[in-house]
């Protein structure tokens, strides 16, 4: 198994905006998908950690952090019993929710090695269009809260922000009134 190198958030590229992908999709477009789903996968798998202690566990990838400037995400975690996977071309929030959230244990990345105290602000619920290349269709996702953050965290990758430049620096862990804590 190939392994992507997951680049850190020191490297400029991090910072910069993302260019959408040309359709229909290349089969190297494509292949790096499904190298970033397998990565997750494997991030997740307790015996591939072991033999691999240098791989942290991750549910989100952008193709930035893969030092790829193109506007492709992969999405690969289990919730409540559902497996949820998302393998994104150029996804688009078209609305959100009012009512916000925060995750409370803060966020973390696989691009970003030292702890950054505090919480993000983000939308509850959020509806995305996308082309999802494991389908081959474009799709319209309505995603509310663990699944929305993490689509909006990569979707940030997507545009040169890291999720600590969101949290508040005069007071990282305030939750305001009304938000969902999750």
């Amino acid at each position: 198994m190939e392994t992507l190198k997951i680049i850190k958030d020191n490297n400029p590229l991090l910072r910069k905006k993302s260019v959408e992908v040309t359709m229909p999709l290349s089969k190297e477009d494509r292949d790096t998908l499904l190298k970033m789903l397998n990565y997750l996968k494997l991030s997740q798998d307790p015996e591939y950690l072991e033999k691999h202690p240098k791989v942290r566990e991750g549910i989100g990838l952008a193709a930035p952090q893969i030092g790829l400037l193109k506007r492709m995400l992969v999405i690969y975690f289990k919730h409540d019993e559902e497996e949820i996977t998302h393998v994104l071309v150029n996804p688009t929030i078209i609305s959100n929710s009012a009512r916000k959230c925060v995750l409370k244990s803060g966020e973390g990345c696989l691009s970003v090695d030292e702890p950054h105290e505090g919480v993000v602000y983000r939308d509850y619920k959020i509806k995305v269009k996308a082309y999802d290349a494991l389908k081959e269709k474009d799709v319209t996702i309505v995603a509310a809260g663990i699944e929305a953050i993490v689509l909006q965290h990569e979707i940030d990758h997507l545009n040169g922000i890291l999720y600590y430049d969101r949290i508040n620096k005069m007071n990282p862990n305030f939750i305001p009134e009304g938000f969902v804590e999750i």
